[in-house]
């Protein structure tokens, strides 16, 4: 059996789409549905069983799942890089990740792969490789950032990444993010706005050395982040903290122009000013350092930004659909 946790959210999902097509729905979806959407995006897809997050922790650690766990995508967490509550991201992203981690840690036979987050190399000024030995030097700067920067600390310091992995997304975007509100990506939250009027706002740049709109990052299709997730999965002799990113950066204008051409409009850009509580904590540049990935046996091409925009737009924004239908 596999579990993933977030099983209903934006790359858990993905994740049970891209297992099912490779024949497998022998899955325990863990999540926390709530009020949400989300449950919108299980519909098409194939599993066992499903739980939410608090009777799951108590069942896993109560040992109910014996040695029937194969592996753990721990993908569940408060994703919002402007939660304030400094507690409750404590609680659900970094003492909720070692819990599982601990019962992982006595059970050498299951693999488990947790999601980190390219949030937590801060504003980029000691890079974007991954490498466990520079994790000290990273000074997020936001909590969410901060809550997943904690546990990849805890996991070196116990040494739990000889045979655990740690994965730092960059900008994913793709089918199964409608229900994140704010922190949906761009391309879907300005895709109606382009789609009925043309236009798309962006915001300002707020340094001398960036002009408007070229703000730079590194931006993943789902479909791609999924196919070097799994990797780990196929490979368990691989393990440590990872970057899952395209390797390049590309601009905020240059998405803008993805989604104006996938829509098949000209297309008016507005620049509106960053929000005053943003600007400290905005990333103006990230790109993936990608060659550990590659030196380990990761070599899958991600698509092109162009490509994966016109994809998204036809098969999935426009028909209104999830993965799997």
């Amino acid at each position: 059996m596999i579990v993933v946790t977030g099983g209903a959210g934006f790359i858990g999902s993905a994740i049970l789409w891209r297992l099912n097509q490779r024949g497998r729905d022998d899955i325990l979806v863990v999540d926390h549905l709530g009020e949400s959407e989300k449950w919108k995006n299980l519909v098409p897809l194939r599993f066992t069983d499903y739980l939410d997050r608090s009777v799951f922790i108590h069942r896993l650690e109560a040992g109910d799942f014996g040695d029937a766990v194969e592996a753990v995508f721990h993908l569940g967490a408060c994703s919002s890089t402007t939660e304030r509550d400094a507690d409750y991201l404590m609680e659900n992203n970094y003492r909720y990740t070692a819990r599982i981690a601990e019962w992982a840690k006595a059970h050498p036979e299951c693999r488990f792969i947790y999601a980190s987050s390219a949030a937590t190399y801060g504003n980029g000024d000691q890079g974007y490789e991954d490498d466990e030995a520079r994790l000290h030097r990273l000074r997020p700067l936001n909590m969410y950032g901060y809550s997943k920067h904690l546990f990849d600390l805890l996991a070196r310091r116990k040494g739990w990444l000889s045979r655990m992995v740690g994965l730092k997304y960059f900008n994913v975007y793709g089918p199964n993010e409608d229900h994140k509100g704010d922190m949906r990506s761009l391309i879907n939250k300005a895709y109606p706005g382009v789609r009925d009027q043309g236009e798309i706002r962006l915001f300002q740049s707020h340094r001398e050395d960036y002009g408007h709109g070229e703000q730079r990052r590194d931006f993943i299709y789902v479909k791609d982040a999924v196919e070097m997730t799994l990797f780990f999965l196929d490979h368990p002799e691989v393990n440590g903290i990872f970057n899952i990113g395209a390797g390049e950066a590309r601009t905020w204008n240059e998405v803008a122009a993805a989604l104006f051409q996938a829509v098949g409009k000209p297309g008016d850009i507005e620049y509106i000013p960053m929000p005053e509580g943003l600007r400290a904590k905005y990333q103006y540049f990230t790109r993936a350092e990608m060659a550990k990935l590659r030196k380990a046996g990761g070599d899958h091409v991600p698509m092109s930004l162009e490509a994966a925009v016109g994809e998204y737009v036809t098969d999935y924004l426009e028909p209104e659909r999830p993965l799997g239908f």
